[in-house]
């Protein structure tokens, strides 16, 4: 079999996740193949040769990027030569939308096929971007359904490839085994989850908590968990704890084994609002920016729903509490019925799970693999 040639670009922990997970399955496959890009340790242990360190391209924040900004750009045209000079089978970017859409373009028009992997939320904003995604990618690998109908509509060769978190959480998970792992006594228990940023546990992290104190006052015997994302989150949310007397349980990560352990969930807008799903916990979703941010994301947002349980649902699945709305009394009216009974929720999220399930990692390689012509 002849050897092939597959180029990756991958450029945070999560990316790098999905690209061990396709570079495993095209092995499969084609155990003669060569991964050459950027990809963090778990991609390189599937074989890839990264030409430099994938951290060089994790950067949250505005103020961030532009510090850093003449070193991607230096990075990405490097990164574009060689590539063009190597002359893959395709190349495969991998999220991270604003450093690989235009390698994809670039490539493309070099005769490269190209593939984006984990659509950008062009459905929501910033919808003029579709037109650079359908000048510079073969193909567009979605793992929700509601965006590959979005770029089906715009004219965008796509698949829908499913949520490799789908396939790796269980459809039924043990809370029991759970609580008793993290030495969680039985009876009514909360997570609480502000977001694993700085400024979004600033945010969030003392309205959580301030929440969590009236839903006390509503349930005697509730107590609550609450992963910390890093040292330095963990750090910030003993500090705001300071005063407070609440029976709550620091954990360091391990916001799986949390969300399996607990009966309902305060969430940030994010990710993990899938996650919540995916185990099946009632939630219920808040959100705050900064005044001016939130005022012009209203603006910019064509979307009706934020969270990502709504957006799958296509309809207000879960409550979302944005801004002004998120005060304390709010959220806790908002989430006491769901720590007795959310059954509505959990049948939703269950629907949504079944349709996630598609194992990911093998239909991308499939698609991939068509898309150059090499399916076995």
């Amino acid at each position: 079999m002849a050897t092939l040639r597959i180029a990756l670009v991958a450029g945070e922990a999560s990316g790098d996740i999905l690209g061990s997970g396709l570079m495993r399955a095209i092995k499969a496959r084609h155990p003669e193949v060569e991964f050459i890009g950027v990809g963090g340790p778990l991609m390189q242990a599937e074989g890839l040769v990264s030409y430099f360190p994938m951290e060089r391209l994790s950067v949250m924040g505005l103020v961030e990027v532009l510090g850093r900004l003449p070193e991607l750009l230096k990075r990405r045209k490097l990164l574009i030569q060689t590539l063009i000079a190597e002359r893959p089978d395709v190349f495969i970017g991998i999220d991270a939308p604003d450093f690989t859409l235009n390698i994809e373009l670039k490539l493309r028009r070099a005769g490269i096929k190209t593939v984006h992997y984990v659509s950008p939320s062009v459905w929501a904003w910033r919808q003029k971007r579709v037109l650079k995604i359908r000048e510079g990618c073969d193909l567009m690998l979605t793992l929700f359904p509601f965006e590959a109908r979005f770029y089906e509509e715009k004219g965008v060769p796509v698949r829908f490839v499913g949520h490799s978190l789908a396939d790796a959480i269980p459809l039924q998970a043990d809370r029991a085994a759970a609580r008793a792992e993290l030495g969680l006594p039985q009876g009514p228990l909360v997570a609480l989850m502000p977001g694993s940023r700085g400024g979004e546990v600033g945010r969030l992290g003392g309205l959580f908590l301030d929440t969590a104190q009236r839903l006390r006052d509503m349930h005697p015997g509730i107590r609550f968990v609450m992963p910390c994302a890093s040292p330095q989150r963990r750090t910030q949310i003993e500090a705001l704890l300071v005063g407070r007397d609440l029976p709550l349980t620091l954990l360091d990560g391990q916001s799986h084994k949390a969300l399996a352990a607990c009966d309902a969930v305060l969430i940030a807008s994010g990710t993990a609002t899938l996650e919540a799903l995916l185990y099946k916990r009632p939630m219920v979703v808040a959100y705050r920016l900064a005044p001016l941010t939130f005022w012009i994301l209203k603006r910019l947002v064509k979307s009706p729903y934020i969270s990502l349980p709504n957006l799958l649902a296509q309809r207000l699945l879960v409550p979302e509490l944005l801004q002004d709305d998120a005060t304390p009394e709010a959220l806790a009216q908002t989430l006491s019925p769901l720590i007795e009974d959310g059954q509505e929720q959990t049948r939703g999220f269950d629907e949504i799970h079944r349709t996630l399930r598609l194992d990911a990692s093998n239909q991308a390689a499939d698609a991939v693999l068509k898309l150059i012509g090499k399916t076995l």
